[in-house]
């Protein structure tokens, strides 16, 4: 144990180093003096497994601890020694050398990996469908159910889904042997690219269905129902899963999913779950006070109006605005009254009004009242 260099001076690091820290200098180490990157270079080869039995060591908590406490001696069973390298020379090397991707597909001309062969399955999943539904206010009040007529991709019915023509199959490609994959060894490395026969499908058709042309796929227009909530509002997002494209070969399809566009009232607008309307009334009735009907989205409603009521004055129907989407009863509908002012009067009405004008006092209008004895401060006079 006494000829054997310190663990923290192999990798250059200090003896507080955290892990991660650690396992950044095993990356520079190893790719510097990996015998793939030097070969033929014995030196270079005793360097790379002196600081792989290094991280081994210093990358397990406990064996730390222990090397720390005892030395050498204390991690006596963690050296290669005449069997080769230790386990964690083996160990997460897709982790340790993952950020350095690039390094390795300019040196090897393709994707780095760890592990045995990856397969690339012909069978996919289906894309997702994307469409606006337009709905009335009053549908998204009550809530409702819409059928539509969907353009998608459905398996192909003549050949099931399989892309070849009846009493065909899909053929194994005869270069990557089904893989997908080619695969080129260097050395400890393992290099993978797309099988260039068969586009990383590993199989081929050589007849191909007449139907669907080989794709398995073919577009319909299928009737989908869609269940709309009460209160649904502008830009709400449904989701009816598996009802988007057919997926290939025989792989799940993808999802349908519908933005709701809720059209303007003529009536009513909407402010969250409240609902703002605006009642014209007459001049007697703001003066005189009225009950009033007053339309919502569930049917007309009294409503009082008292005496000496201003134009603009808001009021509030508890109750009777929109349903909320979690379930926590209905918003209110607002209701602003207008006074709506004749535009034609009669000889006798003119009459009446000019009269009614002479005796008015300033207490009939106290709000007229107010107004000119500010402008009055303001301006003087």
């Amino acid at each position: 144990m006494a000829d054997k260099r310190d663990y923290y001076e192999i990798l250059g690091v200090s003896k507080t180093a955290t892990a991660d820290e650690i396992k950044k200098a095993y990356r520079k180490q190893a790719l510097k003096y990996h015998p793939d990157r030097n070969p033929g270079d014995k030196d270079a080869e005793d360097k790379f497994k002196e600081a792989t039995e290094a991280y081994e060591v210093l990358s397990n908590a406990q064996k730390r601890q222990n090397y720390d406490q005892f030395g050498h001696a204390g991690v006596s069973g963690a050296g290669f020694g005449s069997q080769g390298f230790g386990n964690a020379a083996y160990h997460d090397f897709q982790d340790i050398f993952g950020d350095f991707g690039d390094i390795f597909e300019r040196f090897f001309g393709g994707g780095f990996r760890s592990g045995g062969p990856r397969s690339q399955s012909r069978v996919q999943r289906g894309d997702d469908l994307h469409f606006s539904l337009e709905i009335s206010l009053e549908e998204a009040y009550k809530g409702t159910e819409k059928q539509l007529e969907v353009p998608r991709q459905v398996p192909c019915e003549k050949c099931s889904g399989s892309g070849c023509a009846p009493g065909y199959s899909p053929e194994t490609c005869s270069q990557c042997g089904g893989s997908g994959q080619i695969n080129l060894s260097q050395g400890f490395f393992s290099i993978s690219r797309p099988c260039n026969r068969c586009g990383g499908k590993g199989q081929s058709i050589t007849h191909p269905c007449v139907a669907c042309h080989g794709s398995g796929r073919v577009k319909k227009r299928r009737k989908v129902n869609i269940k709309i909530p009460a209160g649904a509002m502008n830009g709400l997002k449904l989701k009816v899963s598996g009802e988007g494209e057919a997926g290939y070969h025989g792989g799940p399809s993808g999802d349908l999913y519908l933005i709701l566009q809720v059209q303007d009232h003529q009536i009513f607008t909407r402010e969250g779950d409240d609902l703002m309307c605006e009642v014209p009334i007459s001049f007697t009735q703001a003066a005189l006070g009225t009950d009033l009907k007053v339309p919502t989205l569930n049917g007309n409603v009294s409503m009082k109006v008292p005496a000496g009521t201003q134009t603009g004055k808001v009021f509030r129907l508890p109750g009777k605005g929109m349903p909320n989407l979690r379930g926590y009863g209905n918003g209110d509908q607002l209701v602003r009254v207008m006074i709506e002012t004749p535009s034609r009067l009669s000889a006798r009405q003119r009459e009446l009004l000019e009269e009614f004008a002479r005796i008015s006092g300033e207490d009939t209008h106290p709000r007229t009242q107010s107004f000119f004895e500010k402008v009055k401060q303001v301006f003087g006079g």
